[in-house]
C-alpha cells in the first residue's frame, strides 16, 4: 500500500508517530529530495531502500510504483518538508493508484499553509492557497487579481529572493490590504511581519529575507483592482522614473494620476526601480 506522509517543515521533532511507524515498515521509500529525506531518517535512527520521485521524474516512477503496489510491497512517499501533493510531487503517485483501483492512505502532519494561515493572526476561518505565484506576464497579473478577489485569507509561497518584487507588485495590484510575511516556520528564527501590503513592500524593498517565506493576505475588504489599473499604475511610474523623477517625486505624480494610494505607488516604483 502507498502512504503519503507528511515531514517536518523545519522542526524535525514534529515528525508524527504514524508517520515514523509507517517508515519503519515500508519495503522501499519514495523522496522527493533522498539527502534529505536520509537526514531525517538517521536522526530516528531508520534505515530503509530510498528512491528519487521529484517533479522531473514523477511520472516514470509512478509507472514503476504500480507493480510494487500490485505485489502488495509497503511504499511510502516523502517530499522535502511538509505535506506530499502541496506544491510538491506526489500528484502522479495518486493518480495512478486511482487509476489502478490500488488502495492509498495519507498520513497527515506538518504543512507551512495551514501553520501559517493560523500563525499570520489575521482571520482565517476560510482562506485560498494560491502557491508560488506564475513568475511573469499576464498569467502572474491574472493571478495576483485572483487573489485579491479570493474574498478571505490568500496565502502564497515565494522565494525570499523574489519577496520585494512580489510584495511590491502585490500592493501595488491590491492596496491597503492586512498583510504578513513568514519566514523559517517551526525554526529557531522563526519570524512574523505584519502590517498592510504597502508598509510591508516599504520595508522589504531592495532587501529580501533570509529562509522559506510565506506571505498572509487578507483580502476580504475590497475587491482587487482590475489588472488593467496595475498596467496603467506601472506605465505612469516607468514614464516618470525614465524622465528622470525621483522613487518620490514619481510615485506621487503617478498616485494623483491613477487614483491610488502614495504608499502603493511608492512601493511599486521601487519594485519598477530596482526590476
Amino acid at each position: 500500500m502507498l502512504k503519503l506522509a507528511a515531514t517536518p517543515i523545519g522542526n524535525l521533532e514534529d515528525i508524527t508517530l504514524r508517520a515514523l511507524e509507517a517508515l519503519r515498515a515500508a519495503d522501499v521509500i519514495y523522496a522527493e529530495d533522498t539527502r534529505r529525506t536520509l537526514q531525517l531518517l538517521n536522526h530516528f535512527g531508520i534505515k530503509k531502500p530510498l528512491v528519487s520521485c521529484r517533479a522531473q521524474n514523477e511520472a516514470a516512477r509512478a509507472a514503476e510504483l504500480v507493480p510494487l503496489l500490485e505485489a502488495g510491497r509497503e511504499v511510502v512517499y516523502v517530499s522535502d518538508a511538509g505535506m506530499p501533493g502541496i506544491s510538491d510531487p506526489g500528484a502522479a503517485l495518486v493518480r495512478a493508484c486511482v487509476a489502478r483501483g490500488l488502495p492509498f492512505t495519507v498520513l497527515p502532519g506538518a504543512s507551512a499553509v495551514l501553520t501559517a494561515a493560523v500563525l499570520s493572526g489575521l482571520p482565517c476561518a476560510a482562506f485560498s492557497f494560491f502557491g508560488f505565484l506564475p513568475r511573469d506576464g499576464r498569467a502572474r497579473r491574472d493571478a495576483i487579481a485572483a487573489v485579491g478577489a479570493c474574498g478571505h485569507l490568500a496565502l502564497l509561497y515565494e522565494s525570499p529572493r523574489r519577496v520585494p518584487a512580489t510584495l511590491a507588485e502585490l500592493a501595488a495590484a491590491l492596496g491597503e490590504r492586512p498583510a504578513a510575511l513568514l519566514r523559517e516556520l517551526t525554526k529557531r528564527f522563526e519570524t512574523v511581519e505584519r502590517g498592510t501590503l504597502p508598509e510591508l513592500a516599504a520595508r522589504f524593498a531592495g532587501e529580501p529575507p533570509l529562509g522559506e517565506c510565506v506571505i498572509a493576505v487578507l483580502c476580504a475588504r475590497a475587491p482587487a483592482r482590475p489588472a488593467a489599473e496595475a498596467d496603467a499604475l506601472d506605465a505612469a511610474l516607468s514614464a516618470l522614473l525614465a524622465a528622470g523623477l525621483s522613487v518620490r517625486d514619481a510615485a506621487a505624480e503617478a498616485a494623483k494620476a491613477a487614483g491610488t494610494s502614495k504608499k502603493t505607488a511608492y512601493a511599486r516604483a521601487l519594485a519598477l526601480r530596482d526590476g
